[in-house]
């Protein structure tokens, strides 16, 4: 779920060089985000906190309590500490700062489909994903 258009091609676009990797469906806003997820129920959905009509976290929120097993990723500017902490407690697996997308986005996919965690480095305080969250 992003409402750039522009970003979401660009994502798209990564993604499709990732083997083993299917987009299913591109949302803009987060209400269409989740009515999609519950009828799509992938396995793993990227979203910005960001969203219009109903933002990231709250969305990441109804998604999990439909579909527990859902792995959710944040792909956002979004860099404050309070609301990364906000997204992992909601049960996001990742939080992928948007600059760092090209470099962070496979690893923070492989990490949640494994069932850990990944949090864009220096986000929290160490430069690794996870320490100190």
């Amino acid at each position: 779920m992003e409402d750039f258009e522009p970003y979401r091609a660009y994502v798209a676009s990564l993604l499709n060089e990732k083997a083993g990797l299917q987009i299913v469906c591109e949302a803009g806003d987060g209400l269409r985000g989740v009515e999609k997820a519950q009828e799509l129920r992938p396995d793993l959905i990227l979203m910005d906190v960001g969203l219009p009509g109903l933002n990231g976290i709250e969305a990441a929120r109804q998604i999990l309590n439909v579909i527990p097993k859902a792995k959710i990723i944040f792909l956002t500017q979004e860099t404050s500490v309070d609301v990364v902490h906000e997204a992992l407690n909601v049960g996001a697996r990742g939080y992928v700062v948007k600059s760092q997308a090209g470099s962070e986005l496979f690893e923070a996919i492989d990490a949640a489909l494994q069932g850990r965690r990944f949090v864009s480095s220096g986000l929290d305080g160490q430069g690794t994903p996870e320490a100190g969250l």
